[in-house]
């Protein structure tokens, strides 16, 4: 029986790791009482007992708290470590050799939900040498609005509007670095992201033209270089390009991965433009089914346990 505990359970994210964990027979939840919560005594010996803690904090309290005890096994779901050179970045799906790099970490750090679709769009492009490190790209996005946890449910529910709102329009957006970093770029990308009238559910777009390309392709050819990169990746699911079965009617369901750690990645266009979509559960591979998924690997497990494609 594996012991787990999860500091910030009852925050979105922790919530729905347990939803995935507690009916399972081979893991057991290390809980601590409302008071025990808030003492560092507590929480570090529940890490010194844990097989693996899961930190589910705001990024400051998971830099405290990843401190606490520094021979405790970690995955850290907050922001605060995803470009730590300290930590392995939890994207399983990376490369070769990342799935063994989380097997083998202490540290481990769950990647954000949009760049999860980004790099995943991306960086095998980039590794083939379609689009340069140092090229200017622009992404648009669209999140159900429990993306933005506990404080953007409840202002969206308390607006009581039926709308898309883009934010982040500062354009420091803090999913930014780890965007840039793992999916192989000199200089982070412009990225505006919107929330939706619906509660989770993803998509990240890229849109790419031949002059951004280093060479002529059309969309069958950039859905080559990702059914290589990924073959053999249950997670991942590369469409036909300009795939109109996906579809419905004139329009892609950005819900259509929810309740799965599936990302589905399009390539809309031709020779001359390219809309690239990733589509995922920002709940899901977005986040606890990603978190889920490097437990898994962690503790020497199949990483699939628990969790559907």
């Amino acid at each position: 029986m594996h012991q787990i505990f999860i500091d910030g359970q009852n925050g979105t994210t922790g919530l729905q790791i347990v939803e995935r964990l507690k009916s399972r027979e081979d893991i057991a939840l290390i809980e601590l009482n409302e008071p025990e919560r808030k003492e560092a005594s507590a929480k570090a010996e529940a890490m010194t007992a844990a097989d693996v803690t899961i930190l589910c904090l705001p990024d400051d309290a998971a830099r405290a708290a990843a401190n606490l005890v520094p021979e405790a096994k970690i995955i850290d779901a907050s922001t605060a470590h995803r470009t730590d050179s300290r930590f392995v970045y939890g994207l399983p799906e990376l490369g070769q050799g990342q799935r063994q790099n989380i097997e083998e970490a202490m540290q481990v750090s769950n990647p954000g939900c949009y760049p999860t679709g980004f790099i995943l769009l991306m960086r095998p492009l980039v590794e083939a040498g379609l689009v340069e490190p140092d090229q200017s790209l622009f992404i648009s996005a669209i999140s159900g609005y429990s993306g933005g946890g506990k404080s953007m449910i409840e202002d969206y529910q308390r607006s009581n509007q039926a709308a898309v709102w883009p934010y982040a329009l500062s354009l420091n957006h803090k999913h930014l670095p780890e965007m840039q970093v793992y999916a192989g770029l000199s200089k982070p990308p412009v990225f505006l992201p919107h929330v939706g009238d619906f509660y989770q559910g993803m998509l990240v777009e890229i849109g790419l033209t031949a002059a951004q390309l280093t060479r002529s392709a059309q969309p069958q050819d950039i859905v080559k270089i990702w059914r290589d990169f990924f073959e053999g990746e249950p997670n991942v699911t590369v469409h036909e390009a300009n795939d109109t079965e996906a579809l419905q009617g004139n329009f892609l369901d950005p819900q259509g991965c929810n309740g799965t750690n599936r990302v589905d990645l399009f390539d809309y266009g031709h020779g001359e433009q390219h809309l690239l979509i990733a589509r995922l559960d920002n709940l899901g591979k977005g986040a606890s089914g990603a978190a889920v998924q490097n437990l898994n690997l962690m503790l020497g497990l199949n990483e699939h346990i628990g969790l559907s494609h």
